[in-house]
This record gives C-alpha cells, structure tokens and sequence, in this order.
C-alpha cells in the first residue's frame, strides 16, 4: 500500500497543542500513530509529499468541489467489488471513504455507513443524498435488497452509469467543434467592423454619396460598434441572460425542448439521445425487478426532456388504469412505430425489459451515428456562414476602391 503524508495538530498529556508532519498508509494508521504516543489527535489532513507531481496536487484540489458522476461510477465499482469478496458493507464503505480525494464525498460515504450502522438498509441511507445518487440507483439498489443480488446489481448500476457519462461526453464533444468555429467567425468579425474597417473611414471620407450601399451599410455598423460597444455588451449579456431566464420557466423549458426534437440539423441527434436514455432506464429499472408504475414514473424523471417526461406520465396514467404501456404510445409521434410494435411484443411476451434492452442497445449505436451526422453537417455550414459573412466584408471594402479608381481613370 503506498504511504501519504499527513499533516496533524493534537493535544499532548499536559494539554499543549503540537503540530506536524507523519507519513502513514492510511488516516486510521496515521491517527493510530499519534495515539500511541500518548496525544489526542485535533486535526488530521493528507498533504502532498516532497516532489509530489503537479498535475496530482492540481487534482486533489479540484476535487475540493462536489463529487462529479465519475465519482459516484468509482464508487460504485468498488463497492460490487468488494461486496463480491465477502466485506461486509460498513467495512467496505470505510475503507472506500478512506481512498476517496473529494472531501465532500468522503464526509456524505461516511453519513451513509453511520446511518447504515443505526439499523437503515443501504437504500434508505443514499437515499438521503439525492442529487448523489437519483431515483434510477436508489430503486436498483432497494430492489437488489430484497432480492439478494446485492454486488450483481451494482454491476448493472455500474454499467448504466458509464453508458451515461459516455453518451454525456459524445453530445458535449459534438457541440464543442461547432462551438470554436462560431466563436472564431464572431471574433474574426468583430475584429475587422472595429478595427479593419475604421482605418478605410480617412479614404472614403467626403465620397460618403458615391460609396455603394453594403459600404454605407457596414461603415455605419462599425461606427455604432466602436462609439457605442459597451452597450452591444450589455445588450449581449442581458439578452443571454434572459433566454437562459425564459427556458428555465415551464413554458420556455417546454419550447426549448420541443424546439430540441424538432430542428432540422439536430432532431434526429436529440430524440436518438432522449428514447435511449428512456428505454435504457425503463430496462434496466424492470429488469431489476422495480414495479412498473415506480418503474415508469422514474423513466419519465430522468428522460432529460419535458416533452418526454409528459408522454412517460400519460403512459403511467394509462397503466394505472390497468391499460397496457403501448396503448398510450400509439398516441403519440415521439417514439418510432418499430419501436412501439417491439414494446407491445414485449409485452404480449413477457419479456419487456429484455426488449427494452436490446432496444436501447440500438438506439445507443444510432446516437453516436447521429453525433458523427450532425458534426459532419455542422461543420461545412458554419465554415460557409464565416466565409460568407467575411466575403460579404472584404467586397463591401474593395467595391468602392475599384469604384473610385475607374472614376479617376476615366
């Protein structure tokens, strides 16, 4: 096991605050360590050793914030792992809170194995952490407790977890290329309407009426900018602000994710991202044996769309009165008829969850094809617009030079 240093503070046999540097393979042997030599230990914290690499001590200094959904994959890998080998869960949770960087992480891990020790089932105790771990893991983990496949079930948790932050970073990384060429045409832009254009103000002055109109146009434009860019700043920031106000309202959010399904460049991109996730939940949630209404409500939470999460709660409506799950679904546009037909044979079969499965196996391979389609289309269209926009101005300045020199020629 590799050694860490600590630095401590305690209380010696004649009441004196000491402090310090030890190097221990743990914090129960770096505490134990100080307790031997008669002190009671204050505070105890790791610190970085001598040579420590940079990048390592930038990391355990990031991880000063919340625990990030990696974290909680991490966790719940070892966890399975340890399960599996015998350790019992209020061992294995101390020893996980033991390695964890994040102090935050480490202080929740602990809560969850001191209420685990007062009695309360491993579920009841995340449960109070609900932006740690959400309604899908609660239910998985409360349902595998009644079962008795415990470790097998965080196997599956474990699985749906790093599908997720998968699909997360391929939607991310798909936006981030679109994102630098709109960002470099902005600039490029702005760069040539303020300071570009305004060095042409001396050659066309007093020929004001013999410039042609995009000239007029864009001479006026840079004006405004140059006299008057705080203001557009403004107007940029409030106008930032309040969209990201208005889709954060119910009406705004529900335009916002209709608008999300319905684009023509991106819709097939969402809507493969959004019935993946759905049906990917629904599977796994009945596969682990979760009623269907708990199963369908949670579906309809973690959709990450409202458009979605409406159709989920008309189909939890339906079940409820005792109709099957297709009946609804055939109401609406938001899922393919293929895959409604699959669900109704799932149903009529027995086997809903395994066709969800497989399902949401498809729709995740048509999502990464439809990332590849939508940055594909993207990346012509942005890289047209800027030359378009850049064109337009090069012609604007040029057009009235060729104009002048003819006329001086003539």
């Amino acid at each position: 096991m590799a050694t860490q240093h600590y630095r401590f503070q305690a209380r010696n046999a004649r009441g004196e605050l000491v402090a310090g540097t030890l190097v221990a393979d743990s914090v129960a042997a770096a505490a134990q360590a100080i307790r031997a030599r008669g002190d009671h230990v204050v505070q105890l914290v790791p610190v970085a050793a001598a040579g420590e690499d940079l990048r390592a001590a930038i990391k355990r200094f990031n991880y000063s914030s919340g625990p990030s959904q990696k974290d909680i994959l991490d966790f719940t890998t070892q966890l399975a792992v340890m399960i599996r080998a015998g350790i019992s869960i209020r061992a294995a949770l101390e020893g996980i809170a033991e390695q964890v960087q994040n102090q935050k992480f480490r202080r929740i891990l602990m809560q969850i194995k001191a209420d685990v020790e007062s009695g309360k089932q491993f579920s009841e105790a995340i449960a109070k952490h609900p932006k740690l771990f959400g309604p899908l893991y609660v239910n998985m983990v409360k349902a595998s407790e009644m079962s008795g496949s415990f470790a097998k079930m965080l196997d599956r948790i474990a699985a749906y977890l790093t599908q997720e932050i998968e699909t997360r970073k391929m939607v991310v990384g798909a936006s981030i290329y679109p994102g630098i060429i709109a960002l470099m045409a902005i600039s490029t832009t702005v760069f040539l309407l303020t300071f570009v254009l305004p060095r042409f103000a001396g050659v066309f002055k007093g020929k004001e009426d013999a410039l042609p109109g995009p000239t007029k146009f864009l001479m006026a434009l840079s004006t405004f900018m140059v006299e008057w860019w705080w203001l557009l700043l403004i107007a940029a920031v409030v106008g930032i602000g309040a969209f990201i106000g208005f889709i954060k309202t119910e009406f705004g959010g529900f335009w916002w994710d209709r608008f999300k399904i319905s684009a023509p460049i991106v819709k097939r991109m969402f809507r493969a991202l959004y019935i993946s996730r759905s049906l990917q939940t629904m599977g796994e949630l009945l596969n682990a044996g979760v009623p269907m209404l708990d199963t369908i409500a949670i579906t309809g939470d973690i959709s990450g769309n409202r458009q979605y999460k409406r159709l989920w709660r008309s189909v939890y409506g339906s079940v409820k009165q005792g109709k099957k799950v297709q009946t609804q679904l055939m109401r609406s546009t938001l899922l393919p008829r293929s895959v409604i037909q699959m669900i109704a044979a799932g149903e009529e079969s027995g086997k809903l969850g395994e066709v969800l499965d497989e399902i949401s196996v498809f729709y995740a391979k048509a999502l990464k094809d439809a990332i590849k389609a939508v940055t594909s289309m993207i990346e012509p269209i942005m890289i047209v617009l800027m030359g378009s926009v850049v064109g337009f101005i090069a012609m604007a300045i040029i057009l009235p030079i060729f104009k002048m020199s003819n006329l001086v020629s003539g």
